[in-house]
């Protein structure tokens, strides 16, 4: 149980007692928070502890829900924009009270319908949940935490003309250069990548691939399995760069060369219109 009460996290907290709003939650402190009848079940009792999270309802105060927004606080998350006014903007994050972007913590103006990525913080003034489009600062250049080949969790953040910057790990910031992309990666995606490269800057250079992992190799085994599945593939030498990159997510060459090596070990047979399978061991 929580010895105390914190907003924007999820809360272990004892039932205390019941009122006609609804159930007052406890931590170990004693400090209260209500939690309102509509997410009261059947078999919540007195001196039960549940897992809520904690947020501001419409008259800034604290209140308790059991349903879970789409980013605690100091997440990163795409949100979609629901409502602006002069004043700032409102997002969707799956609770009943929309999450508020302040307009000084907008990049440009928000419009309605938009996503934009942003972290969840909190105005210390007001006690209350924000959300902050300018996510920079909270991103460190120091991963002591990381090393090459490592495993990383990225949310894509913007494309650019390098490739595309990436939240790795809900800290860091990374680049996946435009040549390790064979997907359609949009921002608001989140990958599992892996550390490439650590630069003595601290710049982090990602791979959607496991490092020493073999390109080709993968487009071997991905040919090899489409065909064990259809029996032909209607791809030669000659197939489109756009169709390599979509369906084997590589290049041409890419293609070609794992065309070649499927050859050679005998496991298909190259026709004019197509390849086919021959005999895989």
């Amino acid at each position: 149980m929580n010895d105390f009460i914190e907003v924007g996290k999820i809360n272990t907290l004892k039932v205390d007692r019941f009122t006609d709003p609804g159930a007052y939650l406890i931590c170990t402190m004693g400090e209260d928070v209500l939690l309102p009848n509509q997410y009261i079940t059947d078999d919540i009792d007195i001196e039960d502890e549940i897992d809520v999270f904690i947020y501001t309802d419409s008259e800034d105060r604290l209140v308790a829900t059991t349903n879970k927004p789409k980013a605690l606080l100091g997440d990163f998350e795409q949100f979609e924009v629901v409502g602006v006014e002069k004043f700032g903007a409102f997002v969707d994050w799956g609770l009943p009270k929309d999450l508020f972007v302040p307009r000084s913590l907008q990049k440009n103006p928000f419009k309605l319908g938009e996503k934009r990525i942003l972290r969840v913080s909190l105005d210390k003034k007001r006690d209350m949940l924000i959300g902050d489009e300018k996510v920079g600062r909270f991103l460190s250049h120091k991963p002591t935490d990381l090393k090459k080949s490592d495993e990383v969790n990225a949310l894509v953040l913007a494309k650019t003309p390098l490739g595309f910057k990436v939240i790795l790990n809900n800290k860091y910031e990374g680049m996946i250069f435009t040549n390790e992309v064979y997907e359609d990666l949009k921002v608001g995606d989140r990958k599992k990548c892996f550390v490439k490269n650590i630069r003595e800057d601290g710049k982090l250079d990602i791979s959607l691939r496991a490092i020493g992992k073999n390109r080709d190799d993968e487009t071997v085994e991905k040919i090899k399995t489409m065909l064990q599945k259809k029996g032909k593939l209607p791809y030669t030498y000659k197939i489109d760069p756009e169709v390599a990159k979509d369906v084997f997510q590589t290049s041409r060459k890419g293609f070609k060369r794992a065309l070649t090596a499927l050859i050679d070990e005998g496991v298909i047979e190259l026709l004019e219109d197509g390849i086919v399978l021959k005999n895989i061991n």
